[in-house]
C-alpha cells in the first residue's frame, strides 16, 4: 500500500526534520515537499538535527515544484485543515475517516492505489484550491480553547492514527491459539475477498487533467463563464472525487469533453 505525506510551502526547516522523524516512528518513508522556503531544506543543519534517527527518510524525500508532481500516483487525497471550509470536501476526524477507509470491502481500491496526506504552510495553512482537490478534510480533535498544533506534531498525529487504522505494530502473541470455526470462516472470507482484483482508480494527475479538459469544453459550449466561474469546477471536482473514477471512466469523460469542443468549433 502506498502512503505519502506532502508538505506544501513549508518555511521551517525544523518542522521538516520533525515530520521525517514522525514518519519513521510510524513506519512510513514517502515524504514530498512542494516549493519549500529553503531549496536546501533537506540538508540544513536544523532539519538534520530534528530528524535524528530518521536520516534515511530525509535522504529519500523529494522536492517538487507543483502539487501535481507531489500527487503523482495517488488517488485518495486527505487535506489537513483545522478550520472547516464553507465549501469543499466533508470534514471528519482522522479516526472516523480512517475507519471508513479501511473497512472491509469499503474503498479498498482507493487504499491500494495510494493515499496522500497534505499539510499546508505553518503560517497560512492549506490554500482553498488545494483543499478543494481532496476527498476529505481531516480535522484533529483538539482543545476548543487551544487547538494550535505545529506542523511536526500534526504529522505525528496523522501518521499515528493512520498506522493504527492499518493495524499498528502490536507485539506477536507468544503462543497463537488454534482458530475456532468462526475465526476460520472469517479468514476464508478475507482470502476470497483478497482474491478479487481491486479496481484501479484514477490518480490525482488523471483527475486534474480530465477536469482541465472539461473546463475548456464547458467554456467552449457557453456553459461556463471564465470571467465568473463561481464554484462550478470545485463542485465538479468534489463530484468526481465521490464517484471514485477509474482510468477507463477518465477516458470516457475526456472523450465527452473532446466531443463537446469539436461540436462547438463546428458551429462557429
Amino acid at each position: 500500500m502506498k502512503t505519502r505525506f506532502v508538505l506544501i510551502n513549508t518555511s521551517h526547516a525544523g518542522n521538516v526534520g520533525a515530520a521525517a522523524r514522525a514518519l519513521k516512528t510510524m513506519g512510513f518513508d514517502d515524504l514530498v515537499l512542494v516549493e519549500p522556503r529553503w531549496a536546501n531544506v533537506l540538508r540544513r543543519e536544523e532539519t538534520i538535527q530534528r530528524a535524528s534517527g530518521a536520516l534515511d527518510v530525509l535522504q529519500n524525500a523529494r522536492i517538487v515544484a507543483t502539487l501535481d508532481e507531489a500527487l503523482d500516483g495517488m488517488s485518495h487525497l486527505c487535506a489537513t485543515a483545522m478550520t472547516p471550509r464553507d465549501f469543499g470536501p466533508p470534514t471528519r476526524s482522522p479516526r472516523e475517516h480512517f475507519a471508513q477507509l479501511v473497512a472491509p470491502r469499503a474503498a479498498d481500491a482507493a487504499v491500494e492505489s495510494g493515499v496522500a496526506f497534505l499539510f499546508g504552510s505553518e503560517r497560512f495553512g492549506m490554500a482553498n484550491e488545494d483543499v478543494y482537490r481532496c476527498h476529505v478534510a481531516l480535522s484533529i480533535p483538539t482543545n476548543p480553547g487551544f487547538g494550535s498544533l505545529n506542523l511536526g506534531a500534526a504529522v505525528q498525529v496523522i501518521a499515528y492514527e493512520w498506522r493504527m487504522a492499518l493495524g499498528g505494530f502490536g507485539a506477536p502473541a507468544a503462543v497463537a491459539p488454534a482458530p475456532d470455526r468462526e475465526v476460520a470462516d472469517a479468514a476464508q472470507e478475507r482470502e476470497l475477498a483478497d482474491a478479487v482484483p481491486a479496481r484501479e482508480l484514477a490518480d490525482a494527475a488523471q483527475v486534474a487533467g480530465m477536469l482541465a479538459h472539461w473546463e475548456r469544453a464547458l467554456v467552449d459550449i457557453g456553459f461556463l463563464d471564465p470571467d465568473a466561474p463561481k464554484k462550478l469546477m470545485p463542485r465538479l471536482n468534489q463530484l468526481f472525487n465521490r464517484a471514485q473514477l477509474g482510468s477507463e471512466e477518465i477516458h470516457i469523460l475526456r472523450g465527452v469533453a473532446k466531443a463537446m469542443i469539436e461540436t462547438a468549433q463546428a458551429k462557429r
